[in-house]
């Protein structure tokens, strides 16, 4: 059996692991995220609906197996030695993070579908999660090329806004470069590179290395660590026009959780270099129904 036949094997036993009702949800426009936590239910977050119980109950087996099987097909060890699995999911791309036990008492896996069509900020605006003011607002720092930090917490549609951003771009001619860990970020405009972490490469590294690639604008998908530091330097000297999302409760505390994520590079946070480089931050929330809101523009 060669390469290609065992990769293809790979991926139909994956597919047969998941089963019709998982299958389903991956194919429904709707979903979001499919998740099964220890306990073995499964769970699901709509667009239209918010998240809810699909009435499935898996066995640790089965978890068991989906996990191990997404790990196999991208070459990655999963046991009970190496209990955690992230990874892209063969053709839908679709983000996967699984755990195996001893970090968990079962097996429990979250998919992040990959969206399927870039929302504008008209569509924000018609579906009245953005106001006229902040649209206007956003519209002019991207087309003055002001550094923009998008807020909120885990799924509270950050990377799908920052497509609506980046959707402002599309026509452009600057050079953009991309750094992710995943590929969520969607642009269409002609002179873009996307860059990616791997096990060796951090995105601090990412950062660093951007600025030999003679960028107009540093997008950063998301920044979760030290990384943030240069990403500010980045963005403060002769890199404006960037976009980048970060985990925070609150749009007061943005600035914070962004000290802490400084602090991991440096002891003294350099607070005028934080000052000068943002122009703009955006705090999002998802409410109960599954309506994403753009609660502030600062």
């Amino acid at each position: 059996m060669n390469k290609h036949q065992t990769a293809q094997r790979h991926l139909d036993m994956l597919a047969t692991s998941f089963g019709d009702d998982i299958t389903k949800l991956l194919r429904d426009d709707d979903i979001i995220e499919i998740m099964i936590n220890p306990d073995g239910k499964l769970w699901a977050d709509s667009l239209t609906r918010g998240k809810y119980f699909v009435g499935m109950t898996f066995g640790s087996d089965q978890t068991s197996n989906i996990i191990k099987l997404a790990a196999v097909h991208r070459n990655i060890v999963a046991d009970y030695n190496h209990p955690d699995v992230a990874c892209e999911l063969p053709e839908s791309g679709a983000r996967f993070q699984g755990w195996l036990p001893p970090v968990v008492d079962r097996p429990a896996f979250t998919i992040r579908k990959k969206a399927i069509c870039v929302f504008t900020l008209d569509d924000y605006l018609a579906a009245g999660s953005l106001s006229v003011e902040h649209a206007q607002i956003l519209r002019d720092a991207i087309k003055n090329k002001k550094n923009i930090l998008i807020a909120g917490s885990t799924a509270s549609g950050k990377t799908t806004f920052a497509n609506a951003l980046l959707n402002e771009l599309k026509d452009s001619n600057e050079r953009i470069v991309v750094l992710e860990d995943l590929p969520e970020l969607q642009i269409t405009a002609d002179d873009c590179v996307k860059l990616r972490t791997s096990n060796t490469i951090s995105m601090r590294d990412l950062v660093k290395g951007s600025l030999r690639m003679r960028p107009d604008r540093i997008i950063v998908g998301e920044v979760r660590d030290g990384a943030a530091l240069e990403l500010l330097k980045a963005w403060n000297t002769g890199h404006p026009g960037g976009i980048c999302t970060i985990h925070s409760n609150s749009s007061k505390s943005t600035l914070s959780r962004l000290e802490d994520l400084v602090q991991e590079a440096v002891t003294v946070v350099p607070k005028r270099l934080m000052k000068e480089a943002i122009d703009y931050i955006v705090y999002m929330q998802r409410h109960g129904n599954g309506k994403y809101k753009i609660e502030s523009v600062d």
